[in-house]
């Protein structure tokens, strides 16, 4: 008999854990420990054991880890592909058992940056509670994302912005704007500076050019992107510097030195802003509850 239960408890110990998996998702989305662990309602040390588990039962190192950053491994690669078909068909079974009490169709705009870093993870947690809504998504500057929504196209608007809001709006998170440029490059030594910004319209071109502007810096636009990842790319062939989020920053890309004699940028705020409907009531919710803990992480 006493066998028999060491051999049950051996087969339970072999079986994943959906939650450990969420969590390991989540630091791959987040790229960070920390802002994972905030997200899944977790403290960092708790979500640090889940992944020595997981790493345990599977016999594999998933992870690697420094200072700044967290990089899958191959066999961490491997989990991903199957922890997100593990959670998606846990949560496809809990939804069939669940009626939504909401269905319909809304309308998200977001600048492209938030478009691939921040609406997916919100759109699979929405799918996941409301099952039974269709959300459009539409991407621009966060100039043309404001404007949606004041002209009534858009239910709901996503956006970075700086200084006070224009509207209504509900904070989700902030972080320091810096300047960045390639460590041991010398763009931010020529004269004018050259610089790497998004389209017209974007908060953080507005804040960099206003900042030059009032320090009486000349500059020339070297680079131009929809993206930050244009922008990094820029940084990386040390073509100009950029005005950039702060957790953008890693072991190549640092804060500009300090005798380049750059103005002091603001933070930059990421808001949302609805239409007042009860679709877009839920999303707003879901938002806050799943972002606004980033506001007390600090950036990977």
């Amino acid at each position: 008999m006493m066998q028999k239960i060491e051999t049950l408890e051996a087969a339970e110990n072999r079986t994943l854990n959906l939650d450990a998996l969420r969590s390991f998702v989540t630091i791959c989305e987040t790229g960070s420990f920390r802002r994972a662990a905030a997200r899944v309602n977790k403290s960092a040390s708790a979500v640090s054991l889940q992944i020595a588990k997981l790493e345990d039962l599977l016999g594999a190192r998933l992870l690697e880890r420094d200072a700044r950053n967290v990089a899958l491994t191959a066999q961490g690669e491997t989990l991903l592909r199957q922890a997100r078909r593990l959670l998606s068909l846990n949560d496809e079974t809990l939804s069939i058992f669940r009626a939504s009490p909401l269905a319909g169709l809304i309308t998200l705009a977001a600048p492209h940056d938030l478009g691939v870093s921040l609406v997916p993870g919100l759109l699979r947690r929405f799918a996941e509670t409301y099952p039974d809504v269709l959300v459009d998504v539409r991407l621009g500057t966060s100039d043309a994302v404001l404007r949606g929504l004041a002209n009534g196209s858009v239910n709901l608007a996503l956006f970075n912005d700086v200084g006070p809001s224009s509207l209504p709006t509900h904070d989700l998170f902030s972080e320091p704007l810096k300047w960045l440029a390639l460590d041991g490059g010398s763009a931010g030594q020529h004269d004018p500076l050259p610089l790497a910004v998004a389209q017209v319209g974007c908060a953080w071109r507005e804040a960099a050019l206003t900042s030059l502007q009032k320090a009486g810096r000349d500059y020339r636009v070297a680079y131009s992107s929809d993206t930050s990842m244009g922008q990094v790319a820029a940084l990386r062939a040390d073509l100009a510097i950029a005005a950039l989020p702060v957790s953008l920053s890693d072991r190549d890309l640092v804060e500009a030195p300090s005798h380049y004699g750059l103005p002091d940028l603001p933070s930059t705020h990421i808001r949302i802003a609805d239409d007042g409907s009860k679709l877009a009531g839920a999303f707003v919710a879901l938002a806050l509850a799943n972002l606004r803990p980033h506001a007390r992480v600090a950036a990977k």
